[in-house]
């Protein structure tokens, strides 16, 4: 990282405040009632009116504290800043992760900002919408909740664990991933959808799920909540040696990791449309 580049601490005091803010206003908007402004993949894949003003919210938030830095959001896309010197920041924003659970009304979707410095996520916050909750991580600082210090969850055995996934909205993917939880329920404790992943990481951190696993996630779905799992010492990976990404993010303890990952790469879990 450059000399010049602000520390991670530095980077994390304005995505909390920025976060916050921006928590707040969705929340607002889904006490007001919130309608489907468009649809993205598929018409299940749902863009509320929300998910644009708070987005916009951000990006005019940190476009004020910090004008040179890049922004990739979900719904606006790449701020254009030019490149990005070295040391320079790119922030990435999920203006509500779990949009389906937010236009019903279902308390587990997220605010998710995160610090990118030379394409290292270095800080990041995850704050749930509905009741306030905040994760926050920096890199080598640890991951916390509300002032405390997280760590993953020590279970050793596959079998007892509580596993955390998504589903993608093409029908074609969705069925591709019914088939590979079909293939894991029986070797594991039991298996939740809970639909946010930036929160699902974070409960991965705290140890409220043992491991999660999801394909097609973006970036902005994993930065966040991605260095927090990290920061609290879980694995966060793709199959073969590849790094976590659209094609699969693995998240567990070191010692689940082995065997969960062995067990999605038999049933082929990046694979599928």
């Amino acid at each position: 990282m450059d000399r010049s580049a602000p520390s991670p601490r530095e980077l994390l005091a304005v995505a909390l405040g920025v976060a916050r803010d921006a928590a707040a206003t969705a929340y607002r908007m889904r006490v007001e009632g919130v309608s489907v402004a468009a649809t993205k993949s598929t018409v299940t894949d749902v863009v509320t009116a929300a998910d644009r003003a708070v987005e916009r919210q951000v990006l005019d938030a940190l476009r004020e504290l910090r004008p040179d830095d890049a922004v990739l959001g979900e719904e606006y896309g790449i701020r254009d800043t030019g490149p990005v010197a070295p040391g320079g920041v790119r922030w990435i924003v999920d203006p509500i992760d779990g949009t389906v659970n937010y236009l019903y009304g279902l308390p587990h979707s997220a605010v998710s900002l995160a610090a990118e410095v030379d394409g290292v996520v270095v800080a990041g916050v995850v704050r749930n919408v509905h009741t306030g909750e905040e994760w926050t991580a920096t890199v080598g600082g640890g991951a916390w909740r509300d002032g405390v210090r997280l760590r993953c969850s020590g279970e050793v055995d596959l079998g007892q664990a509580l596993v955390g996934t998504g589903f993608g909205y093409d029908a074609g993917r969705r069925a591709h991933q019914g088939r590979v939880v079909a293939g894991l329920i029986a070797h594991v404790r039991d298996i939740r959808r809970l639909g946010a992943a930036a929160l699902d990481l974070c409960l991965v951190a705290e140890g409220r799920l043992d491991a999660y696993f999801e394909k097609g996630l973006a970036a902005w779905d994993l930065a966040a909540g991605g260095l927090v799992a990290a920061e609290a010492g879980v694995r966060v990976g793709g199959l073969a040696g590849a790094p976590p990404g659209p094609d699969l993010v693995v998240a567990a303890p070191p010692a689940l990791f082995g065997s969960l990952h062995d067990r999605l790469a038999e049933l082929d879990a990046a694979g599928g449309p």
